[in-house]
């Protein structure tokens, strides 16, 4: 609009109403129902009845879906493609999901519980962390951190850590 590549009396008719949909991973209720809604939808039009196994379900409930809703739908129609049984069970999902691990909640180390811990400090943590989990796979550790493997870099060069 401030370019002048969109009309200012169309952006005012059309912004009436604003929502805000938080991503899938902040709404983990959701994923049973989500599931439950995509496999009726592909049982219906394959003439199957496929169900979810409670392992499957509890990795899926686990993983922080960076794709969000469509991510989770692709799940759920590629294992039910791929699936030898009615039930899907982890080995039916793709690797990506397979392959995750939740990384274990960060516990800052001599604070107190009603402190607040700067997040330089927090990040620092995470990241040596998630390197340390991965026995020091630093490009897994990136991609499981959701940042570049360049930004892992620089983060340990100015931690100055010689991992």
């Amino acid at each position: 609009m401030q370019q002048g590549s969109f009309r200012r009396d169309l952006y005012f008719r059309l912004n009436v109403l604003t929502l805000r949909i938080p991503p899938l991973r902040e709404r983990a209720q959701d994923i049973p129902l989500l599931i439950g809604n995509v496999l009726e939808r592909i049982n219906a039009a394959t003439q199957t009845q496929h169900t979810i196994g409670d392992d499957a379900l509890r990795l899926m409930l686990a993983y922080n879906w960076p794709g969000n809703v469509r991510e989770l739908e692709n799940c759920v129609e590629r294992a039910c493609t791929t699936c030898s049984f009615s039930t899907i069970h982890v080995a039916d999902l793709p690797t990506a999901l397979r392959n995750f691990q939740a990384l274990p909640k960060l516990e800052v180390q001599g604070a107190e519980p009603d402190t607040i811990t700067p997040l330089d400090q927090l990040e620092k943590q995470a990241i040596l962390r998630a390197i340390d989990v991965l026995k020091g796979d630093k490009l897994q550790a990136a991609r499981r951190l959701g940042i570049g493997k360049t930004t892992l870099y620089r983060k340990l060069k100015e931690y100055g850590s010689v991992i």
